[in-house]
């Protein structure tokens, strides 16, 4: 599928990336820089500079191409009323953050070619569809607080070697059995225990933790499981649409950059990470892309090939070898507003039942990172609660990560 990146201030990610191995498999800025194209060759950048935040952006803003003076103003004050925001306020989750932008004197040119270019990635979701509690926490954790926070990073290899092949050999490595390709098909109460079928086989397990999509959950549990199980699926999905464009030669020098007044959102070189030695493979990601998602193929092309060769004038005369579309259809839950109260914690009704995945109440969006969290807080009540029932077992590294991370 298409890139995925994460910040600095992504600690549980980042730890889990050194516990496997594959810190060495990634690359992180040593510096915010965002190279933000326009159609026609025009550049602008996103960038911080050694001072301590926010200041840290602020000669950026001061020279950023699609702003006017009035806008850098209005986007000086609302940053300030951003950061004032108490994330802890359930308010915040009752608007989006385009109203809560508009009303504090932001541009439709400022939204689109500023707010957007993070909000989108980040909630896949546009300005006006998101909650802005969870705007709120990635501006507030990722660009006002500390200046290192936003560096960006990113796999230089395909996520099933990062995440899947590392994580696959480090739990072997530990004794863990892991069954690939097994579809697990329900969860209940056995004995002390709990009873997993997948695949019409039964494995008998003390504590259990489930870590699936939110539309499945309740196919998996018991009724009484939670008291807002069928309500889960209520939050909805938001697909991403991923184009793949390989070209005969190079056509982008930077190694990712982000797109304004184009459709091409955000665009990073893969060539690396798809093995080519010839040409250059680009890949472009398309997140809040309900309506992309339901087009054709050939349509979907027909607007992103033309869009590269105006941001990319090498592209215009370049051929293009192979394109391939992807798409995740439910690939986040819809982080609108209203979402927070249906995010479930980990524990459940069930002694020794647990949730977990980026859908639910990390206090982050669904990233990467809030993945992580949610993983290593279930597995902190997981051993909480074999340590009750005396079949804990003794202090290990995964206990000791799982206090790290709250």
């Amino acid at each position: 599928n298409g890139q995925h990146v994460y910040l600095r201030c992504c600690t549980a990610y980042r730890q889990l990336l050194r516990r496997i191995g594959s810190d060495g498999l990634t690359a992180l800025q040593p510096r915010l820089a965002i190279p933000v194209l326009a159609p026609g060759g025009r550049l602008g950048w996103l960038r911080r500079n050694g001072l301590p935040a926010p200041l840290h952006l602020g000669a950026a803003l001061a020279r950023y191409p699609y702003l006017t003076w009035r806008d850098r103003l209005a986007v000086v004050r609302a940053a300030v009323a951003l950061a004032r925001l108490d994330l802890n306020d359930a308010a915040l989750d009752r608007q989006t953050f385009g109203a809560w932008l508009r009303v504090r004197g932001q541009s439709r040119r400022a939204l689109a070619s500023l707010w957007e270019l993070i909000t989108l990635p980040t909630l896949n979701l546009r300005c006006d569809e998101a909650s802005l509690g969870l705007a709120a926490m990635v501006f507030q954790q990722g660009l006002l607080f500390d200046h290192r926070a936003g560096d960006v990073g990113y796999a230089r290899v395909p996520l099933g070697v990062a995440h899947g092949e590392q994580a696959l050999a480090a739990l072997q490595a530990t004794g863990v059995d892991v069954c690939l390709d097994t579809a697990v098909t329900s969860v209940r109460p056995e004995g002390s225990g709990f009873a997993v079928e997948a695949d019409g086989a039964r494995v008998d397990v003390e504590s259990a933790v489930v870590a699936v999509p939110h539309q499945r959950v309740a196919e998996l549990l018991p009724p009484h499981a939670h008291p807002r199980l069928a309500r889960f699926a209520a939050l909805g999905a938001t697909p991403i649409v991923n184009v793949h464009v390989v070209y005969d030669r190079r056509v982008m020098e930077h190694p990712f950059a982000a797109g304004v007044g184009t459709p091409v959102q955000w665009v990073f070189d893969r060539t690396a990470a798809a093995g080519l030695r010839q040409g250059q493979c680009l890949a472009v990601s398309l997140s809040g892309a309900d309506g992309l998602a339901r087009l054709a193929n050939e349509a979907i092309e027909g607007q992103i090939l033309p869009a590269l060769a105006t941001l990319f004038p090498v592209a215009a005369q370049a051929r293009v070898r192979l394109t391939v579309v992807t798409r995740e259809h439910a690939a986040t839950f819809r982080q609108a507003p209203g979402s927070r109260e249906l995010r479930p914690g980990p524990r459940t009704r069930v002694p020794g039942l647990f949730l977990a995945g980026a859908w639910t109440d990390t206090g982050w969006p669904a990233t990467m990172e809030g993945a992580v969290r949610s993983g290593v807080g279930a597995a902190r009540e997981a051993l909480i609660h074999l340590h009750r029932t005396g079949g804990g077992p003794p202090e290990t590294g995964a206990r000791a990560a799982a206090r790290q991370h709250p």
